[in-house]
Formats: C-alpha cells, structure tokens, sequence
C-alpha cells in the first residue's frame, strides 16, 4: 500500500490524487496514477475542463463525469501492463482508494483476483460489484 502511495504523487489531477499496483506472485507487473492521457496537456494545466469546472464549483460531485478526461489509476495499471504485455490474470491490485463501478468492471474483466484499498465512505458500488462477481476485496488500515 506505501508504493500505491508514492505512485499516487505521480498523478496530475487537481481534484484527487490516487496510485495502483498490480502484483502477481509477490512481483510488481504494473502501476498507475490518475491523470490525462499521453499528449493531451496535464490536468493541473487546465487539460481537463471538467476537474477544473469541479474546483470551481460549477459542477457538483458526481455531475458531468463524462466530460472528465482523466484516467483511473486502476485503468492507467491494467493498460500498462497490456501496454507491456503481461498478463494481469490472477492478479492482485493495492488501490489508494476503492476502485470505483467502471474500475471495478475493467478488474473484474482484467482477470483481478483482489483488491486491497482504503475505505472510503464515497465508493461503495465499485466494491459491491467487485464482490458480486467473486473478486476478494481487503480494506487496509495503513
């Protein structure tokens, strides 16, 4: 969970910071950190207008998502290790936060045999679907 925690100073968005790693057999395979894509300009410089419109306060929590072109760093892991081609089947995810509906889809599909976060009073329904679909969810306290 600490390197979750150092890979989540990567992320450049202005409204939350949250780091992943994927680990197979006691062996890193990929990590990732929220944040715009590769080419378009970082969040913190205005690349995303809606994270930018949420800091304002025009947008409330939840509104607009679609606008946001921010990636997971749940997402931002499972595409590195495709990325690299390693197999994230069986694997095990350290999340800064639980993973929210639409990272709990691609986990789930990603082959992801458990997830490790910190709760989080605001995600509940990525865990819920997590669970539905037999992936082993661990909260951790440090």
């Amino acid at each position: 969970m600490q390197l979750a925690d150092v890979v989540a100073t990567r992320s450049n968005c202005i409204r939350r910071s949250v780091g992943a790693v994927l680990v197979q057999d006691k062996r890193i395979i990929a990590t990732g950190y929220n944040g715009t894509p590769h080419g378009v300009k970082n969040c913190d410089e205005g690349g995303c207008s809606r994270c930018t419109d949420r800091e304002k306060g025009k947008l409330k929590s939840g509104e607009r998502e679609e606008l946001c072109v921010c990636i997971h760093a749940e997402q931002n892991a499972v595409i590195q290790a495709a990325l690299h081609g390693v197999s994230t089947k069986g694997a095990s995810l350290y999340t800064t936060i639980p993973p929210c509906s639409q990272c709990a889809k691609i986990l789930i599909n990603a082959g992801i045999k458990q997830v490790f976060y910190r709760k989080d009073p605001h995600f509940t329904e990525g865990i819920k679907l997590l669970q539905s679909a037999g992936v082993q969810t661990i909260i951790k306290l440090d």
